[in-house]
C-alpha cells in the first residue's frame, strides 16, 4: 500500500477506522474477481486499487436519514 494514496484518500474519507474498512471490503472484492473501477497501473496491488478508487469518488458512503453510515459500496 503506498503511502502517498493513503494520505489523499483519508482527505476525502476522514474517518480512519472507515477507511479500513472500505479498503478491506473492497480488496476482498477485488480478490474475488471484481473488475477494478480505475485503471490498473504497473505495480498497483488490490490495496492501490481500492485507495485510488477512494480518491476518484467511484467508492462512496451511504447514509441513512439520521446520518448512519448503511453502506460503503461501488457507485
Amino acid at each position: 500500500m503506498k503511502a502517498d494514496l493513503v494520505e489523499k484518500a483519508s482527505l476525502v474519507i476522514t474517518d480512519p477506522p472507515l477507511l479500513i474498512n472500505m479498503v478491506s471490503k473492497r480488496v476482498r472484492q477485488l480478490n474475488q474477481g471484481r473488475p477494478p473501477l480505475v485503471e490498473r497501473k504497473p505495480g498497483m496491488r488490490e490495496a492501490d486499487i481500492a485507495l485510488t478508487e477512494i480518491i476518484e469518488g467511484k467508492i462512496r458512503i451511504e447514509r441513512d436519514e439520521n446520518d448512519m453510515i448503511v453502506d460503503a459500496g461501488l457507485r
